[in-house]
């Protein structure tokens, strides 16, 4: 009968290199083999979305701002179909980027497929930097903005799903 791996122990070996300068651990092709297997099993035993709850209720203004997204087939505002806040049309982006004298809105928290999208003639865009978010076959982006204020986005691809 092979020995029991101990996960325990060799994370205690792991750990104890932080505390010694110099020190080196030497872990056996069957220790590594094991704790990759066994972080494997932790991983997959864990939920696919954690429930928490919140510390704080967000209500008001601030709730709008996370929560309210842009609708191109709708002129002012209406109520959202997240059954929290509002949707907007490019008339109330467009108020808002003059009254603030903004050129461009970035948002994120909604889902977009290819990881970002435009509005309002470019002058706003969704960034969304979860792949195959919950139920969606969505990609994710990154955006990074030089110097200059030029866009550039990184698309992080969809995963196929296993069957």
């Amino acid at each position: 009968m092979p020995p029991v791996f101990d996960v325990d122990k060799v994370l205690k070996q792991l750990l104890d290199v932080r505390t010694e300068k110099n020190k080196k651990v030497k872990l056996s092709d069957d220790d590594i083999k094991s704790l990759c297997f066994k972080s494997r099993e932790i991983f997959l035993a864990q939920p696919n979305l954690l429930e928490l709850e919140s510390p704080i209720k967000v209500v008001g203004l601030t709730c709008d701002l996370l929560w309210s997204d842009p609708d191109k087939n709708i002129h002012g505002w209406a109520e959202s179909d997240r059954g929290i806040s509002f949707t907007f049309g490019e008339d109330v982006l467009a108020k808002f980027l003059k009254k603030h004298d903004f050129d461009l809105v970035l948002r994120a928290h909604q889902v977009v497929e290819d990881g970002y999208e435009f509005f309002g003639n470019r002058k706003l865009v969704t960034l969304f930097s979860a792949p195959n978010y919950c139920e969606f076959d969505n990609a994710a982006a990154l955006l990074t903005i030089d110097e200059e204020l030029m866009c550039t986005f990184q698309i992080l691809t969809k995963r196929e799903k296993t069957k």
